[in-house]
């Protein structure tokens, strides 16, 4: 239904494609969902000099599967307060990959409730 977001893992940027490349041959995925990096003037940010190219190789790889951007301001600032809140000391909310994952969920959420 497509209602809850859930993470799934962290991974290295290298093994990005490879992991999508396994991850759509054994479930059936609709579309990716990228986070869009912005400045609060809404203009892009620095690091969406660094996503374009991912973009290009993902269209390439899986030109069957369509892809849709997400707003991601305050995502890393949302995940760590919800780390605080679920009561993770001081070294797990050091984590980066467990940040990662939160502020992924909190993007992919944040697109099905906008597209809902």
């Amino acid at each position: 239904m497509q209602l809850i977001a859930s993470g799934l893992t962290t991974v290295l940027t290298h093994d990005v494609l490879r992991y999508l490349k396994e991850y759509t041959s054994a479930e059936n995925v609709d579309r990716f969902i990228v986070g869009e990096p912005k400045q609060m003037d809404n203009t892009p940010s620095e690091s969406e000099v660094l996503i374009g190219p991912f973009l290009d190789r993902l269209k390439k790889e899986f030109p069957q599967i369509p892809i849709d951007r997400q707003d991601e301001r305050f995502t890393s600032k949302m995940a760590f307060q919800t780390m605080i809140d679920s009561g993770l000391n001081k070294k797990q909310r050091r984590n980066k990959a467990l940040v990662d994952e939160i502020s992924a969920t909190i993007i992919l959420q944040a697109y099905l409730n906008r597209i809902a």
